[in-house]
């Protein structure tokens, strides 16, 4: 019986490395063919059909190209529609990244109860939204609601949140900052700890204050963490659907109506439902999340040349 010498090892193939390769990667691969490939496959071919409930059925729905992205392009709601989601995006990331940042540097500090407190503030972030958006909802009622007793009691008066056209879209914006506001917490708060304390060390012996050095050691260098912080946020703010819906279902008057509320509505809001309509607005959002995200990595490399 022979056996191999000491520190002789049998070389595996090239071809052998190749199908292991394969194997690790092909499950990635099915994946997002699977959940992201085929469903935006499937949603782009929605939009350029005339599909109805019975041409699911047969699979008889005519191309029409274009046709419902022009009707929901002259369709009144989408004026609206547009303006309430840049609204609602673009002030929900800079409030929650504003107040995200300032409560990751305020928990940055060492003091009694930290972690307590850091703990509590995760609370909105751990809840269902279901849950979060029905509470925003009593807390708002205008006839039972804690926030009118309270402002009636500083002498303000009653607002009607969710039944004005005025503030129906401020209800939704003030439940989603609150919302989000921990996960820009917990990004940033991680951000901040992989700043080198040498850094801070060196301009205090400079005599650099506390502004001083937010402003040109921990903003410069939380650059890159905020921009995916900002990206992350933003893509999720577009597609929320379950705080508006349950708070005004996009009323009165579409006065909170945005995209993600409008394809809904047009695909199973009524008894004849639009779903080829439905999938041209869906589709404008992923359009608007690709650009943004094209955006970050043009931005990041600008930044990053190597």
């Amino acid at each position: 019986m022979t056996s191999t010498p000491t520190g002789v090892r049998r070389r595996r193939s090239p071809r052998q490395g190749r199908w292991a390769a394969l194997a690790f990667i092909a499950p990635v691969v099915i994946y997002l063919l699977v959940f992201y490939a085929y469903p935006l496959g499937r949603n782009v071919e929605l939009s350029v059909r005339d599909y109805t409930v019975r041409s699911f059925v047969d699979g008889t729905a005519p191309f029409v190209g274009f046709s419902n992205y022009a009707a929901v392009f002259a369709n009144p709601t989408f004026g609206p529609a547009l303006l309430n989601t840049a609204l609602f995006v673009g002030l929900s990331i800079v409030f929650q990244f504003t107040i995200g940042l300032a409560l990751a540097v305020f928990f940055f500090r060492r003091f009694p109860l930290n972690g307590i407190l850091r703990a509590l503030f995760l609370v909105p972030w751990l809840l269902p939204l279901l849950v979060s958006a029905s509470t925003w909802s009593w807390m708002m009622n205008s006839d039972s609601g804690v926030v009118n007793a309270f402002l009636e009691a500083v002498g303000i008066g009653q607002i009607n949140w969710l039944t004005s056209p005025q503030w129906s879209l401020v209800a939704v914006l003030i439940a989603n900052i609150w919302i989000g506001i921990p996960f820009n917490l917990v990004i940033l708060y991680s951000g901040l700890q992989s700043i080198p304390s040498e850094i801070y060390e060196a301009a205090s012996i400079d005599g650099a204050n506390g502004w001083q050095k937010f402003w040109r050691i921990t903003f410069p260098l939380l650059r890159p963490v905020s921009a995916i912080t900002i990206l992350l946020g933003l893509v999720y703010t577009l597609k929320v659907f379950d705080i508006i819906w349950i708070m005004t279902r996009g009323g009165p008057a579409d006065s909170s109506t945005t995209f993600a509320i409008w394809a809904y509505r047009l695909g199973f809001g009524s008894l004849i439902p639009n779903f080829s309509p439905a999938a041209a607005v869906g589709n404008l959002l992923i359009l608007i999340a690709l650009v943004f995200g094209l955006i970050y990595i043009r931005t990041q490399r600008r930044l990053d040349p190597a």
